[in-house]
């Protein structure tokens, strides 16, 4: 098995390979002979190697990183999604699945879960599941906004922008652009989400270039045009940058 340095070399000869292809193909565009322009075939780069051919730091963190594998998830449903996100909302892990597995437990034999019987549901058994007030309320307005169609169809989904899904969703209550960027992200395999407001990518991001403050949103939108089309797959790196030391699968 290749050892950190040789796969990080591997990755740079094989990102400036390709870029180097990149830039040849766009020299090529009118057929020598006739003077006529032609379609030109680009080289495609994998997300890693764009993101790689960058800068050596990011090459460096992807080689030594647990590799990209976000899934979209079939059988994701919108209002069920968003509901254990309201719950999960500034709590541990641990603490919100014991309250949102409450939660779910106030329907049994359901796989999922109902807009019409979270609307009928008297608000203090949500309490005594633990969920807040403010939590309840949300729960109860996204059930409503699945019902009048404000929240899309996991199909209509498939069909939207990003920006048109994170329009559509933040009028929910107690839904904002951080939790539907990580439902784009994670639920919809959405390869090109920038959550710039997130502590983690930030982190991430001034660990990795060895900045000595994080930078502000603003500042990383700015940066983060270089990598698109492949901005969720950098926010991951960024978010493996602060993991512990693990061999690359």
């Amino acid at each position: 098995m290749p050892n950190k340095t040789q796969r990080l070399n591997v990755l740079r000869r094989t990102a400036g390979k390709n870029r180097g292809k990149a830039r040849d193909n766009a020299q090529s565009e009118h057929d020598q002979g006739t003077g006529r322009k032609v379609s030109v075939k680009r080289a495609t780069l994998t997300p890693e190697q764009h993101l790689a051919a960058s800068d050596p730091k990011f090459a460096a963190l992807i080689a030594s990183s647990r590799p990209y594998a976000v899934q979209p998830g079939k059988l994701v449903r919108p209002f069920d999604a968003l509901a254990e996100s309201i719950a999960y909302q500034q709590l541990s892990g641990k603490a919100a699945a014991t309250i949102f597995g409450r939660v779910r437990a106030l329907y049994p034999r359901r796989k999922w879960l109902s807009p019409e019987l979270i609307i009928a549901t008297p608000d203090e058994r949500f309490r005594s599941a633990g969920l807040s007030r403010a939590k309840t309320a949300a729960l109860k307005d996204l059930a409503a906004k699945t019902l009048d169609g404000t929240v899309p169809t996991r199909a209509a989904l498939d069909r939207m922008s990003d920006d048109e899904i994170v329009a559509r969703l933040t009028m929910v209550r107690g839904i904002g652009r951080w939790t539907v960027e990580m439902l784009l992200l994670f639920d919809l395999g959405r390869l090109d989400v920038w959550p710039v407001d997130d502590y983690g990518v930030r982190k991430g991001y001034a660990k990795t270039f060895r900045k000595k403050e994080l930078p502000k949103p603003k500042k990383l939108q700015a940066i983060g045009e270089k990598w698109r089309p492949y901005r969720s797959v950098a926010a991951w790196y960024f978010w493996r940058a602060l993991d512990g030391p693990a061999e690359r699968i």
